[in-house]
């Protein structure tokens, strides 16, 4: 059982605090956040006066109660500051600048230098489009809260290191560092299935459940996973590596130098590969950019190309039989799939991948299961890694002070009290 200190608990409060008025459809009063959130009123209205003072949350009216004064309404202070988030891809840097309340004002794509790309090539782009966001929206680098930067493969969190990318030849990379003398601004750094279960956490299906497990589908392929609505990490922070299980012995050869990985099926590179094997010769198969043929494999499926339509079928019997595993594996209450492939390939790739899993999955574990589209809105990534960003700012102890000696145990969302800690809100 993980023990929680004092600190961790009332960072989790202001984290659910937060999210529920995110999630609410508008402002909402402290009476709202308590019953939404299952905490005291006492401990709402500790956490919602630090988010008041801190310029998080601001008052939105008063509403009529059935006696006494009105309450007020709270909501996010969208001009307290801004945040960035950047979806570092294999071919691109992708950045937006966001608002408090994680609306996007700007975004800026650049693409990067083909082949083996350098971490300097990497620093020199996100650093311009870092450049372009601020002086494109006249927004001073001092209201920047945060960046969250998502980078491919495994990051060690803490030290802000690219320990290894599937894509190029980068091992144990300082990048934080490395972007920290460029841009000047407090830096989170992790990667893609982290900050895509990050945004459902707060934006998307994580809202709802406790226990849930967002696949990322693009060039690189995996699982983040959120246990009792928190991302679970894992020992070296490489938690949620499913692209690189088996699910093929002595199958196809992967970008991590084994074989028959998920990752080589599922990925826009595998699925460009069976169209290939199903239907060699075919120039619409062999363009060197993976998304580009993903895209036009889509559209000939769409003009009702059969060739095209059996590849459909077929990844999503791949996608299927492994996301049976982690169906097995841990029992999620919600699997969202989302990012490129299901943007691209849609509904038919989704009925596909739900009969496998029917086909796979124990009856028990799969039948508390719900798959689901992502509806995260715009780019899940970016989103997440400005999420990211937030949580950073949250735990400042320089914005938000000590802890306070008020006790009070953390309560579940249903409102009970884990009876495994009892320490301070």
């Amino acid at each position: 059982m993980i023990k929680r200190t004092s600190q961790d608990i009332r960072r989790l409060n202001r984290f659910e605090v937060l999210r529920r008025v995110y999630a609410g459809p508008g402002a909402m009063s402290r009476q709202d956040i308590a019953a939404a959130t299952g905490l005291s009123f006492a401990t709402v209205a500790n956490l919602t006066a630090e988010l008041l003072e801190a310029g998080v949350l601001a008052e939105a009216g008063h509403e009529d109660s059935s006696g006494g004064r009105p309450r007020a309404r709270l909501a996010v202070n969208a001009e307290r500051g801004a945040l960035i988030g950047v979806d570092i891809a294999e071919t691109s840097v992708h950045a937006e600048l966001f608002d408090l309340a994680l609306e996007v004002r700007h975004s800026v794509e650049r693409p990067l230098p083909p082949g083996d790309v350098r971490p300097s090539d990497v620093v020199d782009v996100l650093a311009g489009c870092v450049e372009e966001l601020l002086s494109s929206s006249g927004t001073p680098r001092e209201r920047v809260l945060g960046a969250g930067v998502s980078v491919p493969g495994m990051v060690e969190r803490e030290g802000g290191v690219s320990s290894f990318s599937p894509y190029w030849s980068w091992h144990e990379v300082p990048l934080r560092a490395l972007l920290d003398a460029r841009l000047g601004l407090p830096l989170w750094l992790d990667n893609p299935l982290r900050a895509s279960t990050v945004a459902e956490l707060w934006f998307g299906a994580g809202r709802e459940v406790d226990d849930l497990v967002v696949l990322t589908l693009r060039a690189g392929v995996g699982a983040g996973i959120a246990i009792d609505g928190q991302l679970y990490r894992g020992f070296t922070n490489s938690a949620g590596e499913w692209g690189h299980t088996c699910l093929a012995l002595d199958g196809r050869l992967c970008t991590c130098g084994n074989r028959g990985c998920v990752e080589a099926y599922v990925s826009t590179r595998g699925i460009a590969q069976t169209w290939r094997e199903l239907a060699p010769g075919d120039e619409r198969a062999t363009g060197a950019d993976d998304a580009a043929t993903v895209a036009a494999l889509a559209r000939a499926a769409a003009e009702q190309d059969p060739t095209a339509a059996a590849v459909i079928d077929r990844t999503g019997r791949y996608l299927g039989a492994a996301v049976a595993n982690l169906v097995n594996l841990l029992n999620p209450r919600v699997l969202v799939l989302g990012n490129q492939v299901v943007d691209l390939l849609g509904e038919r790739l989704l009925t596909a991948t739900y009969e496998a899993v029917t086909r796979h999955a124990l009856p028990l574990p799969h039948r508390a299961a719900a798959l689901r589209r992502s509806a995260v809105p715009h780019n899940a990534v970016t989103r997440g890694a400005a999420t990211l960003a937030l949580e950073g700012f949250l735990n400042d102890r320089e914005v938000f002070g000590p802890v306070s000696r008020m006790r009070q145990p953390r309560e579940r969302r249903d409102g009970r009290r884990n009876a495994s800690v009892d320490a301070e809100s």
